[in-house]
């Protein structure tokens, strides 16, 4: 199964999204002595776009991109102003469908990649109508 984009939404950075941020770490590993101070706040718009207008969410539906991290319901954060470079995610329109994979350049050579071994690699040529609609900068799921 090609991973497919459910929905489409704009992001909104009008509203203001502080939250405390704690200036010590969380140990994923034994428990340490917890710090009681808040270094200041952090704003998840802010953190999270970085060019506003450019910038939209996606839903995922599929497993081709699993090995990266990214699964079927994820929200990814999307800029459609950054230039695609090799290696980077990015959802791409690849026969008038949207669809998130691994963007590989070798030489004049295209490829989309899943992260997935279960997916090949698709060279991507003139007439499968491909351009890439936007890089994905994180994904955000739920545990």
């Amino acid at each position: 199964m090609v991973v497919q984009i459910r929905k489409i939404m704009k992001a909104e950075t009008a509203v203001v999204c502080e939250r405390p941020l704690f200036m010590g770490k969380v140990a994923a590993g034994f428990p340490s002595p917890a710090d009681d101070y808040v270094e200041g706040t952090l704003d998840l718009n802010t953190y999270l776009i970085k060019h506003p207008a450019a910038t939209f969410f996606v839903r995922v539906a599929g497993d081709s991109m699993i090995g990266a991290g990214i699964h079927p319901d994820d929200l990814l954060i999307v800029d459609r102003s950054l230039e695609p470079r090799d290696r980077k995610v990015v959802i791409a329109v690849v026969g008038g469908d949207l669809t998130v994979k691994r963007f590989r350049r070798r030489g004049d050579r295209v490829f989309l990649e899943a992260e997935n071994e279960a997916y090949a690699p698709m060279e991507m040529t003139d007439e499968m109508g491909f351009q890439v609609w936007g890089v994905v900068t994180s994904v955000v799921h739920l545990l």
